[in-house]
């Protein structure tokens, strides 16, 4: 892989690789679509707000990188655009889908990229999502990071900005393993308190 994409390049490659398949009806895009599918509130990690400039500067460095195409048909003046990033790189489906999620989403668990991806291509179980994880490692597109604290899986992450550097941090306690929080604690001495108020006055009444 001779090239990287930045943040910007990324969000875009990833987008328009989601339209193609959830909504094949709309695609290709035109800019003003394809900058709105950039900026969801949804489905997205982080949420950006990409203006027409910064999406169509990302678009031209794509189609230098022969990753992305622009096209103007004959029912429309409005030029169209579109990737062509799984067919250079001969990915499938399921290769796609993974790749597509992670570049809109970020690092995630197995378990949370077989949710996600789902629109996309639904997997049959962890072990297909796994193994097509494997198979996208082989070739340098992805890696497994360290696990990461509140994580019970290990997160993966795309290659295809340069690689990913997370430090190695140790998992939390269980809860069972933990002792009280000052919450849980003032809130028993505020029961215990109710409580012996209580008897005090019931004491009280007694002698009035």
């Amino acid at each position: 892989m001779d090239w990287q994409l930045d943040a910007v390049e990324a969000r875009v490659l990833g987008s328009m690789m989601e339209k193609e398949v959830a909504t094949p009806e709309y695609y290709p895009l035109s800019l003003n679509a394809l900058v709105n599918a950039c900026n969801q509130k949804s489905n997205r990690d982080p949420v950006v707000s990409y203006d027409e400039d910064t999406v169509e500067a990302a678009l031209e460095t794509l189609r230098n990188k022969g990753l992305g195409l622009r096209s103007t048909g004959r029912d429309s003046r409005v030029p169209k655009y579109g990737q062509r990033f799984t067919e250079t790189c001969n990915l499938g489906r399921r290769e796609a889908a993974i790749l597509c999620v992670l570049l809109l989403r970020g690092p995630q668990t197995p378990g949370e990229l077989r949710g996600r991806a789902e629109r996309l291509y639904e997997f049959d179980d962890l072990e297909a999502v796994e193994s097509t994880l494997h198979r996208l490692a082989e070739i340098g597109f992805v890696k497994q990071l360290p696990r990461q604290a509140g994580y019970k899986e290990p997160r993966w992450a795309h290659l295809l900005s340069g690689d990913v550097e997370v430090a190695e941090t140790a998992s939390p306690a269980a809860p069972s393993d933990r002792g009280p929080s000052d919450r849980d604690r003032i809130a028993r001495l505020e029961t215990d308190f109710a409580e012996l108020r209580r008897e005090f006055d019931d004491f009280r009444r007694r002698f009035e």
